[in-house]
Order: structure tokens, then C-alpha cells, then sequence
């Protein structure tokens, strides 16, 4: 595997093996790689010639409450993952590579940006979008994965590649879950035992919602009712930010679903934000 620091060398690889017709695939993450992170790289190295991965936790996206400087980071374990994987390139910038002093540009896809988790951390998603604009500028791939567990995100990054005519393909992989249903997430890593047991009660609520969509419940108000009962059953449950199911293209809370949806939930444990959902239709349940 080959490390890359420097954004203009990473470039020039790149641009080396689109000129040799080999397609990129690329996962951006923040590092501490679990098992999600890594099905990701399978999907891209099944898809693609050549696989790059990024790990850089991109302070942008932290607002200045939030837990950029204790984000867990292991750069040494998340390296040997990474080759057992077979990435070909991992490229590792620092902040003053990725933002030379003096940067004023940002990107924000308006709107999306407001909804659900960016009601709850302004400026978030500016700095998601403004980092994966960069990101892709840098890579060159053809292909980009994402997990679905960050769904907002994936509707935000497939809005600005459309609307900046990027040309990259979005692929959005399946959440994968621990065997007790808990996404798997880098912030899990925060919980303690009493909290990582009580953080169950999040797929939990997701599939007890999915089933009352698939027995016939289509209006968001009972379907909400059904969730925040569950949510707040949990004494160590906090604070409940928002659940919810919501248009998948608009990701704004309808009157009742039609089709496709999605339910959605954002809460705290102890100190802890985490998030999670489930698209369900009104055939067939949710996935």
C-alpha cells in the first residue's frame, strides 16, 4: 500500500491511472475503521482498478462545542487494516495541506443542509461538502462509498456531484450493524457499558417504526409517537434531537408516507450523539 501526504502528488498518481484507462475507487473516512469502513474498501476494490482510501478528520465539519481535539484517532491500527484490506493508496493529509492559511472558499448544498442533523449542528454539512468537493478534486475517482448510516450526508454529496457536474458515481452501502443491532460508528467507541447496552434501543425503535409502516401505519405523527415512546423508555436517553420518517429526496417530514421513507433518529447518550435509520416502504417494510 502506498502512503500519500501531499495532495498534488496524490493528484498527479491519480491522473497517472486515468491516463492508463484505470478506474478509481475512493472511501473518504476520519479514520478509527471498523468493520463499516471496510466493507466499504471491499465494494470499491469488487468496482474498481484502483482503490485510495482518506483519512483526515476535517475540522471543518466540528462545530466549536463539539469533539474534534478527543475524536478518536488511531492511525497506526486504522494503516495495518487497511493493508490486510489490499488499498492500494492511503492518502493521509494534514490540515494545513488540506487548508493552507488563508482559505476562504467554502461549499454548501442549501436547504438539505438545514434539515435534521444540520438544524442541530449549523455549519456541519458546509464543511462535509466543502472537504468532499476538495477530496474529489484531489482523487479523481470515477467511483465514491458511503455508508448509508449517514444518509443526510449521501443526499447532500449526491446533490452537489450532480449539480457541480462532477461526473462521480455516489455508491451508497448498506449500515452494518453490531450483532445487538447498533450501527457501527467510530463514536461508539465513547459509551460505557451501561450506555453502549441503553444504545440498543435506537434499532430497536427503527424496526418496531418499520413494522408499524408495514401493518398499515402511513401517518408520520402515530409513526413518530410510536418512536419517541420507545426513545424515552430508555432512562439513559438524554436528549431526543429528532425521529421521525421523511422523504428520502427532500428530507422533509411528510404528512404521511407515500412509497418510500425514511425513518430517521438523532439522540444523545450520556455525552454521546449518535444517529441512525431505516428506509421502509409501504409495500414492503423496511431494509
Amino acid at each position: 500500500m502506498e502512503l500519500i501526504r501531499i495532495p498534488r502528488i496524490i493528484h498527479q498518481t491519480s491522473r497517472e491511472h486515468l491516463l492508463r484507462s484505470k478506474s478509481i475507487g475512493f472511501v473518504p473516512t476520519m479514520g478509527t475503521l471498523h468493520e463499516g469502513h471496510l466493507s466499504l474498501v471491499r465494494m470499491s476494490k469488487k468496482e474498481n482498478d484502483v482503490t485510495v482510501v482518506s483519512i483526515f478528520v476535517n475540522p471543518k465539519q466540528f462545530g466549536p462545542s463539539e469533539d474534534f481535539c478527543k475524536y478518536p484517532r488511531d492511525i497506526g491500527g486504522d494503516t495495518a487494516k487497511l493493508e490486510d484490506a489490499g488499498v492500494d493508496i492511503l492518502f493521509l493529509p494534514d490540515d494545513s495541506l488540506m487548508y493552507p492559511e488563508g482559505s476562504s472558499t467554502h461549499v454548501e448544498v442549501e436547504e438539505l443542509s438545514d434539515r435534521l442533523c444540520g438544524f442541530f449542528r449549523p455549519g456541519h454539512f458546509r464543511g462535509v461538502a466543502t472537504v468532499v468537493v476538495k477530496l474529489f478534486n484531489i482523487v479523481i475517482p470515477v467511483r465514491a462509498y458511503f455508508g448509508q448510516k449517514d444518509f443526510q450526508q449521501t443526499v447532500i454529496i449526491k446533490r452537489l456531484v450532480k449539480e457541480l457536474d462532477m461526473g462521480i458515481d455516489v455508491v451508497v452501502c448498506p449500515t452494518l450493524r453490531e450483532e445487538d443491532g447498533l450501527a457501527m460508528s467510530s463514536r461508539n467507541l465513547y459509551l460505557s457499558v451501561e450506555e453502549r447496552k441503553a444504545a440498543t434501543v435506537i434499532y430497536r425503535t427503527l424496526v418496531e417504526a418499520s413494522s408499524a409502516v408495514k401493518n398499515g401505519i402511513i401517518e408520520v405523527e402515530k409513526i413518530k409517537d410510536i418512536m419517541l415512546g420507545m426513545l424515552r423508555s430508555e432512562p439513559l436517553v438524554k436528549e431526543v434531537q429528532y425521529c421521525s420518517a421523511f422523504d428520502t429526496g427532500t428530507l422533509i417530514e411528510p404528512e404521511r408516507i407515500k412509497g418510500e421513507a425514511l425513518l430517521a433518529i438523532a439522540l444523545q447518550i450520556g455525552n454521546t450523539r449518535l444517529i441512525d435509520n431505516m428506509v421502509v416502504t409501504t409495500e414492503n417494510g423496511g431494509r
